[in-house]
């Protein structure tokens, strides 16, 4: 098994991902935090940061069911969530609980479609005439 990574990580280098890095490491002093931009894997503009993946691990979680977890990193990133964040994908962790376990569930797909399920879309309304179903 592997440990825990240094702090940082791939993607998340555009001003919201280093915006929400910032926030976190200073509301939840993670002793491990990876910031992934995931919206490339989704619909929108080129260069968009819309969806992004977190992994925070912090003693500030200890004792706490993962809802508050939850609602803890959301509070963080309040403006983010309400502004240019469409989505947010969460795994929240006690530094105990990462020891015993650094695997990381890959990030839920995105319910409003990805590129390619809206151009399939788009390519059957086309074969059809342009009749809606």
């Amino acid at each position: 098994r592997r440990g825990p990574r240094p702090r940082g990580g791939p993607g998340g280098g555009g001003p919201v991902g280093r915006a929400i890095r910032a926030k976190l490491q200073a509301a939840l002093e993670p002793s491990y935090l990876r910031v992934l931009d995931e919206s490339h894997r989704h619909a929108g503009p080129p260069g968009a940061e819309s969806h992004f993946a977190v992994v925070v691990v912090s003693g500030r979680f200890a004792g706490l069911p993962p809802l508050q977890r939850h609602r803890l990193v959301h509070g963080a990133l309040r403006a983010e969530l309400a502004g240019p964040v469409h989505a947010l994908a969460i795994v929240a962790r006690t530094p105990e609980q990462w020891g015993a376990d650094p695997h990381v569930p890959p990030s839920p797909a995105c319910l409003g479609g990805s590129k390619h399920q809206r151009e399939e879309e788009e390519e059957e309304e086309e074969d059809a005439g342009g009749e809606t179903r």
